[in-house]
This record gives C-alpha cells, sequence and structure tokens, in this order.
C-alpha cells in the first residue's frame, strides 16, 4: 500500500504541469513540452512530462493589454501510475494546481501565480491513461516599450483521488512540490513590445541634396528598421542655369539595426548610395558603376505624432562622401554632390 500511495502521489502530481500553459502567441496555437521533477515518499524523484497548448494576443504598443486563451494541457500517466492508483481503490482523481511564472516587461517584474483544475478523470485498471486540466489567466496589462517575456518555475499540485463512490481512498489528499529540469527553455515567449521589426510601412517623402539645392521624391518601403527606398532623380543647374540630372539610388549596405524609442523607434541605417546616371545639359557625364565611396551612415527618428499601429513622421540627416566610378567626370561630379547636411524627410503609413 505505501509504494501504491507514493506510486498514487506521482501519477496525480502528473496533472499539475497543466499550469506551465501560459500565453501562446497572437492567435496562433503553439505546443511545449517540459519535463519536471516531482519528489515523493517512497519511491523518490519521478520525471514527468506534459504537453501544453495555448495561443495569445500581444498588444501591439505599450499600455495594451496581453491574454491567453484556449489553454489546455494534456499528460499522460504511465502504467505504473495507474497500477498505483487502482491499488488504493481509485476509481478516478481531480484537483487544483499553481504554477510560478515570471512576466518581465521591460524593467518590470511581475510574478504571477496561475491557477488550474486538474478535471476529474477516470482511472482504468491498468495501462496509460491521459488527463487534462484548463484554467483561465487573467489579462496582464504591459506598461513598458522594450524586451517582454513569460518564463515559467516550479508548481506545486493539491490532488485528490477517490472511489467509485465518490468517497477518499486511503491518500486522501496531497500536496507535490515539483521543480523544471534543468537543460530546458523555461521562455513560453518572448517578444520586443513596441518593436517595429515586424512591422511594414509605406514610404512617400522627400531628400534633400545640400550640395546641388535639389529636392527629390522619394517612395519605397520601410520593413522593420530597413529602408527600401525607390529610384529617384534630383534636378538641379550649375552656375545657376546649366540643368543637370542625377538619378540616386539609396539601399541598405549590410544589417540594420535600431531601437524602439518611446511609441516610436530610431533606426540606425547604412545606406550605400549609387548615381545610375548623371546628366548635363541632357547628355550623361557619368559611368554606370558611380558611386559613394563609402556607406552612407543616418540615424532615422520618427517624430511626433507617429505610432507603431499607424506609422507617421521619420526624418535623419546624413553626408555623402566622395564618388567614385564616375569616369572622366568623377572628380568634378564629386565636388558638386559631396556635402554635409543632406536630409531624409518622409512619412511611413502602415500597410
Amino acid at each position: 500500500m505505501p509504494n501504491a500511495r507514493s506510486t498514487l502521489a506521482a501519477a496525480l502530481a502528473c496533472l499539475v504541469l497543466p499550469l506551465a500553459a501560459v500565453p501562446a502567441h497572437a492567435s496562433t496555437p503553439i505546443t511545449k513540452k517540459l519535463s519536471y521533477t516531482c519528489p515523493f515518499p517512497l519511491i523518490g524523484l519521478q520525471k514527468l512530462d506534459v504537453e501544453i497548448k495555448a495561443s495569445f494576443d500581444v498588444p501591439s504598443a505599450p499600455g495594451g493589454t496581453f491574454t491567453t486563451s484556449d489553454l489546455a494541457v494534456s499528460v499522460t500517466v504511465p502504467d505504473k501510475s495507474t497500477r498505483g492508483l487502482a491499488l488504493v481503490g481509485a476509481a478516478s482523481i481531480e484537483g487544483t494546481a499553481s504554477a510560478g511564472v515570471t512576466l518581465t516587461n521591460g524593467p518590470l517584474t511581475l510574478p504571477l501565480a496561475l491557477p488550474l483544475t486538474v478535471a476529474k478523470t477516470a482511472v482504468p485498471a491498468s495501462g496509460p491513461f491521459t488527463t487534462a486540466a484548463a484554467g483561465s489567466v487573467p489579462p496582464v496589462q504591459l506598461p513598458n516599450a522594450g524586451k517582454t517575456a513569460l518564463t515559467i518555475g516550479g508548481f506545486s499540485t493539491r490532488l485528490t483521488p477517490k472511489k467509485a463512490d465518490g468517497s477518499f481512498t486511503g491518500l486522501g489528499s496531497f500536496t507535490s512540490d515539483c521543480t523544471l529540469d534543468a537543460g530546458q527553455d523555461p521562455v513560453l515567449l518572448s517578444f520586443d513590445l513596441g518593436s517595429p521589426a515586424s512591422r511594414d510601412y509605406r514610404v512617400t517623402g522627400t531628400t534633400t541634396v545640400k550640395a546641388l539645392g535639389a529636392v527629390a521624391p522619394l517612395t519605397g518601403s520601410f520593413t522593420g528598421f530597413t529602408p527600401a527606398f525607390d529610384r529617384t532623380r534630383a534636378e538641379f543647374k550649375v552656375f545657376g542655369f546649366v540643368p543637370g540630372t542625377a538619378d540616386l539610388q539609396f539601399s541598405p549596405d549590410g544589417p540594420q539595426t535600431g531601437e524602439v524609442a518611446g511609441d516610436g523607434f530610431v533606426a540606425h541605417s547604412r545606406l550605400a548610395l549609387t548615381l545610375p546616371q548623371v546628366t548635363l545639359f541632357g547628355l550623361p557625364v557619368a559611368d554606370a558603376g558611380c558611386r559613394a565611396g563609402a556607406a552612407i551612415p543616418v540615424d532615422l527618428r520618427t517624430g511626433t505624432g507617429f505610432t507603431l499601429a499607424a506609422g507617421g513622421p521619420l526624418a535623419g540627416s546624413y553626408a555623402i562622401p566622395a564618388l567614385t566610378g564616375c569616369g572622366t567626370f568623377t572628380a568634378y561630379l564629386s565636388s558638386l554632390v559631396q556635402s554635409d547636411g543632406n536630409t531624409f524627410a518622409v512619412t511611413l503609413a502602415a500597410r
């Protein structure tokens, strides 16, 4: 009987694992499998496995609410535990559980105790069987921008086996505290709240090339922290009367980085500039390989009224270095274009 009691405890403890099932991903179902070790009298430490399924909704900006739905956990009780339950006359098991979960949101660290109800489950005479548990997770407001994560810790279960007539077995109700086995990823969910990393915007605006005294229209897209400007044309006059044009193509040069700043962001862009066509008096004066001799760094910052959900103004200033690869007139064209104080002034519209 003592062995049966311990075996039963192990089986019942399985039912608590469901608690690990906290938020999944916005309207997207996920499955998480974790292993726990639970101490039980006589039989010692027992390893228990659980499959957690859930879905979650993540707010698009700080101040929004994080919600969890469709929380479902199934645990397969092994044959050894089933036989132990049968030895004490258990026809069913039921109970409650509480899991320790830590929610971090920027500088905020919030410990949570998540309750679950272990559904009454029939116990067969032998062989494995599956139990289920469920619970509601209260919505949580996330006030801060930045890294946000939900991490599972240990859990505690309070379980009761019952006979067919509904009376208690010799085990009564018991509590077992379990710990997450080492070497597993305890993070149930991790995301960057307020990050534009997965957002896509349409771009309209202008770039001003100071040395040419020209303003060129800009269109394109902005995904995450990466700009993708379309080819544009700057029209200018040399000496005030010689008409000229310069086609400008700004392209990302290497990885683009950035960070959230309030409800906006700053993109630390690194751009390559090519001038595929330059004309004076309508005649081409540059080779097709004409380009800036070095990458152009520029911090593009969102402005007043910008929101990650809708978009808004974005601006930054940059310097154009000396040109190279333009052919016979490289030095002259470089003198026309090379300058500090050039600007981007665009509007991002979410799409």
